[in-house]
């Protein structure tokens, strides 16, 4: 598997968990890490929300020594608070710090942050710019193939964010008009490569082996970022990491082994959260877990019923996959 290096931060592979909100928190990259995951993005972080010690913030930004290296995402639409914020934080354990520049969500787009950046050339230059100058750590940016189909300028933002000073750029295939929907046109991704001399990170659609073959082949990006395809599935960078290897691809896992990935992470989010918290998390990724299953919507309406660790347990000591495939009551 090719290694990456971005900046002067080494990465052992170039499969790249990408930065998801409220699925990226500590427990889940740790699953991601043990995994094989060679960079772990956190959930992005507001610029404001550190600015104004948000307490909710300060849970965000939880990072332990074992999940390194990690990105930390910031996201922002103020070049002077992102700035200062980047330097405030910049003592702590993580390795590269993102600028979003990706997400689709309304309430983040209308204040102008995320996505909406890309309709602001000269914001973004002053965002990185600013950003890469105020801390010695690697500064990437996140990006979308465009606003939207009217406004396709990932080439020119990436080409901005390199001349400002930006270590790697991520390119995910879609508009923010898009969000998740249709296909992601990785061809905006090989445009990309061939506009700028700094890595870029392929993201879209990618989730088996082959997928990972196919967009390098057709895009020539140096790193590879999955999102929606580890949800729930964190074993996704071990099979990925199989099939680059050896061209085989390793059997989806069993019953067993899934039940004990997802309690696994339930405990882990009830350690760092508290059981209220944790709990109404995990019915998300208990959902995603099992997704897939024939009969697994009795088992997700269930789920949504849980309200502690020990009905969670009970109830997958109570229901059990079998062949990988059927689930069924005993």
């Amino acid at each position: 598997m090719e290694q990456l290096k971005i900046g002067n931060v080494e990465l052992e592979n170039n499969l790249i968990l990408a930065p998801m909100a409220g699925v990226c928190d500590l427990p889940f990259r740790l699953l991601c890490k043990e995994q094989g995951a060679g960079l772990l993005c956190m959930e992005m972080v507001s610029a404001k929300g550190i600015y104004y010690n948000n307490k909710n913030t300060e849970l965000l930004l939880a990072i332990q020594e074992q999940e390194r290296p990690v990105s930390l995402q910031l996201f922002g639409a103020d070049a002077g608070i992102m700035s200062e914020m980047a330097k405030k934080i910049e003592e702590r354990p993580f390795d590269i710090l993102d600028i979003n520049m990706g997400c689709p969500v309304p309430k983040v787009v209308n204040n102008g942050e995320g996505s909406a950046l890309m309709k602001q050339p000269k914001l973004v230059f002053e965002i990185v710019s600013k950003v890469a100058g105020a801390i010695q750590k690697p500064v990437t940016v996140k990006i979308r193939k465009g606003f939207d189909q009217e406004h396709v300028n990932a080439v020119e933002i990436a080409r901005i964010a390199e001349e400002a000073g930006a270590a790697a750029v991520a390119v995910h295939g879609r508009t923010r008009e898009q969000y998740y929907s249709g296909q992601a046109d990785w061809d905006i991704i090989r445009k990309v490569k061939e506009a700028v001399s700094i890595p870029v990170i392929g993201n879209g659609d990618l989730l088996t082996g082959q997928d990972v073959l196919a967009m390098k082949e057709q895009t020539g990006c140096d790193g590879f970022m999955i999102g929606r395809g580890a949800q729930g599935n964190p074993w996704i960078f071990r099979q990925m990491l199989h099939f680059m290897e050896t061209g085989e691809e390793l059997a989806r896992p069993d019953a067993a082994e899934v039940a004990r990935m997802l309690l696994r992470h339930a405990r882990s989010q009830i350690a760092l959260k508290g059981e209220e918290t944790g709990i109404r998390e995990m019915r998300k990724h208990a959902a995603w877990y099992t997704g897939g299953y024939r009969n697994s919507a009795k088992l997700r309406g269930k789920i949504n019923e849980v309200e502690t660790y020990g009905q969670l347990e009970e109830l997958f000591q109570t229901y059990v996959f079998q062949d990988s495939h059927i689930l069924k009551k005993l």
